[in-house]
């Protein structure tokens, strides 16, 4: 099981295998291993300790960022995230992004995008598709249509709080009019978007 990965140069850390979502394109349907990771399939989920203590067997300096992005979504452990971020930060001066489906505030019924504050340096935000419909029949979320709507609040209310924000959508699952809809879209935001 690993809690810390190199992949395509970057370190990221694997916190949870919970996601509010089961999307179609997930990679964890395809594979348990990622990058340097055997397995990113977790036996159980890291300690704040267990994660400071991995990440002292690398060397953090020789990375640009560390990234939250494992098989599962990293906000389902907000108060970890953040408590990681700000040793990172402190303990090695490194810039710190999370990538998440955007569905913090559904996860924990409150808005947690002030919280990432001083601590997250950029935030990926995982817009999939152009709309609610369209985003329920590909990610499937447990929270319902409602789903993408929090999304598109999530993204607004994090610009606010973090440096640099970035939407995705993932390449061949989506109708190029749907990926051109998003590129509007994130436009619209004045955030950058991404084809991944």
């Amino acid at each position: 099981m690993a809690v810390i990965y190199d992949y395509f140069g970057g370190l990221y850390i694997n916190l949870t295998n919970r996601c509010p979502c089961r999307c179609e394109f997930c990679i964890k349907n395809y594979t348990d291993s990622l990058g340097s990771a055997d397995s990113l399939i977790l036996d159980r989920e890291p300690t704040v300790d267990e994660v400071k203590e991995e990440l002292r067997k690398w060397n953090v300096q020789a990375y640009d960022e560390v990234i939250f992005c494992g098989y599962g979504e990293p906000t389902e452990r907000l108060d970890e995230v953040l408590e990681i971020a700000a040793f990172v930060k402190a303990a090695y001066g490194k810039p710190v992004r999370l990538n998440t489906i955007g569905l913090a505030d559904l996860i924990w019924e409150k808005e947690t995008a002030p919280l990432l504050s001083g601590k997250i340096d950029a935030v990926s935000i995982s817009m999939n598709e152009s709309d609610a419909e369209g985003f329920m029949a590909l990610c499937h979320p447990r929270f319902g249509i409602r789903s993408y709507d929090a999304v598109i609040k999530y993204i607004e209310d994090a610009k606010k709080y973090v440096p640099n924000v970035a939407v995705s959508v993932v390449r061949g699952t989506i109708t190029k009019e749907s990926l051109e809809k998003c590129r509007k879209k994130a436009a619209e935001l004045g955030v950058d978007f991404k084809v991944r």
